[in-house]
This record gives structure tokens, C-alpha cells and sequence, in this order.
């Protein structure tokens, strides 16, 4: 209550608390989240999506969380999408009046087709966002699987869903404000969605993200060092295995370990459906130095940059 009283280091430490409660809060979902990451798998394999609906910050949220998949797994944009009510606008200027019209989340399943490959994820930190409940009702009506994110108890008119997440982040610093600690949550729940659907998907190898879209120097140049790391060539060999593959890591690698040209590097993955250990495992490829225990030399230590 006295926060504008308070000195900025004591502020600053109230907030770092607060946010503790978040992690923590999400940590308790943890067989919730689960349960959906098993949803999303099963859909993306056969063909569906996994489809964000939020308003404000949780709407950006979910297009920002979709988005970063792109580049770094390699998905198709249309793989994992965020609808945010409002429009695309919404993401740059408040449409405070777009989140009450459930008929407006409804329409927008509609527009995209949503069927029973699909899932739908409804996120409204408040639990109670209108546009958030049309969407996920309209979706179970056309039979896609549902998933509704809150950070608050149940409330009245919930919509029935396949799964509920439910981080209980309390009271915020600033009082109603969710896009503090329920807005820390959501983003810590949903990078743990994605990421870990995508390592099911074969995305990732070790703790690698071989399926990286080289779009821009950093990442041509993380490419060559994650091929580097995974089959021990010095990084001039890993960059013309690189352009042999048209910049795309696994098939690189695959290259190296079967001794096939890009064309049958990328059957092989197709074959073992984009998993990067089957492709590697018929050729008896002893794998990466992280597997093995041995070093590596100094130009090919692994990328150590969080960006």
C-alpha cells in the first residue's frame, strides 16, 4: 500500500519477490501443463495447430510466443498461431473494448477453420475475458481440443475445457495490473508449451535448436557452431556443409553422418519423421562431444549467448 512511499531499491526488492511467486505458481501447474503439452504433440503431428486467443497482454503474448517459433524451430507460420482480439493494432495501441465480445472470439475460430486436428488455447490472466470464452466455446463446438490459461480461481460462466492451467499468482504490486505477475506466468507457461512440444517434435537435438531457421548472420553463424558441437568438424567444413544444405542444420549433420548428399539427408529425416537421433542412429554416429565427454576446441564451444 505505500509503494509510491517507499525507496526505488526497496520497490525494486518487493517486485523481485513478487515475481518469485510467479515461478513458483506456474511450477504448481506442472502435470496441468503437461497434459496440454500431450494435446499440442498429438495435433501438430497429425497435421493441426495450436491456435493463442488473448486479450491485451495476454493476446500479445501469445502472438509474440508464436511468432519466435518461427525462426527458431523452423515451423510453418501457420503451425502456431496468436489471435489477439482487436486485430493486429491491438498489439501496438490498447483496444480495451475488443475483449468484451465473445461473439468476435467465436467469428475468429471460424475465420480460421478451426477442426478437430487443431487446439485452442484461450489465455485471459483475469479469467474472465469474453472474447477468450467465445473463441474456446466455438472451438469445442467444432471439436478442436481446448486449453484455458488463468491465473486466478475459477470463475462464473467458465467455459468447459480439456484443460485447465491455473498458476495462482495472488494479488499484483500494482493493484489489478496482470501484466506483472500473471503476465510473468503466462509468459513462463507458454515458453515451456512450445519449446517442449518442440523438442517432442524432433526439433532439438541434446539442447540444441538444429531445426533453427539461419535468417540473419548471428544465427548462419549459431548454425555452424551447433554443427560444429554435434559432429566435432572444424568450423570451416561446417559452414560449406551448411551451404551444401541449403542452411538447414539437421540436414547438414545428417550429411556428415550418413556421407549422403542433401537430397537423401532430408529423406532420411523425412523417414524418421524430422528426429535427428533415429536419422543419426542407423549410421552408428557416435553423436556430440556433450554425449561423449570430450572437448572440443576453442572455436567450437557451444553458443553461450542468450540472444
Amino acid at each position: 500500500m505505500n509503494l509510491d512511499a517507499i525507496s526505488i531499491p526497496d520497490a525494486i526488492a518487493l517486485m523481485n519477490a513478487q515475481d518469485a511467486i510467479a515461478v513458483a505458481a506456474v511450477a504448481a501447474e506442472h502435470e496441468a501443463i503437461a497434459e496440454a503439452i500431450e494435446l499440442i504433440v498429438a495435433a501438430l503431428r497429425a497435421g493441426g495447430r495450436l491456435l493463442y486467443f488473448g486479450a491485451g497482454t495476454s493476446g500479445r503474448l501469445g502472438v509474440l510466443d508464436a511468432a519466435e517459433c518461427v525462426p527458431t524451430f523452423r515451423t510453418d507460420p501457420s503451425m502456431i498461431q496468436g489471435i489477439i482480439a482487436g486485430g493486429e493494432q491491438a498489439m501496438f495501441r490498447s483496444q480495451e473494448g475488443a475483449e468484451d465480445n465473445a461473439d468476435a472470439g467465436a467469428a475468429m475460430v471460424d475465420e480460421k477453420q478451426v477442426g478437430p486436428d487443431d487446439v485452442v488455447m484461450g489465455i485471459a490472466a483475469g479469467g474472465t475475458t469474453p472474447f477468450v470464452h467465445g473463441a474456446l466455446r466455438r472451438a469445442a463446438e467444432r471439436r478442436a481440443k481446448t486449453i484455458f490459461l488463468s491465473c486466478v480461481q475459477r470463475v462464473e460462466n467458465e467455459p468447459a475445457v480439456d484443460v485447465v492451467i491455473r498458476p495462482l499468482t495472488g494479488p499484483e504490486v500494482i493493484t489489478g495490473s496482470t501484466r506483472l505477475k500473471a503476465g510473468a506466468a503466462t509468459k513462463l507457461v507458454l515458453n515451456t508449451l512450445s519449446t517442449l512440444a518442440m523438442v517432442q517434435l524432433g526439433k532439438v537435438y541434446e539442447n540444441l535448436m538444429v531445426d533453427l531457421r539461419a535468417s540473419n548472420n548471428k544465427l548462419k553463424d549459431r548454425a555452424r557452431r551447433i554443427i560444429a558441437t554435434v559432429t566435432g568438424l572444424p568450423l570451416d567444413r561446417c559452414v560449406e556443409l551448411l551451404d551444401r544444405a541449403d542452411g538447414h542444420v539437421k540436414a547438414a549433420i545428417v550429411m556428415h553422418a550418413r556421407t549422403v548428399d542433401a537430397t537423401r539427408a532430408k529423406q532420411i529425416l523425412d523417414e524418421a519423421r524430422g528426429n535427428l537421433r533415429s536419422a543419426m542412429r542407423s549410421a552408428n554416429f557416435v553423436g556430440s562431444a556433450l554425449r561423449t565427454g570430450s572437448s572440443l576446441p576453442e572455436n567450437m564451444v557451444r553458443d553461450a549467448d542468450p540472444t
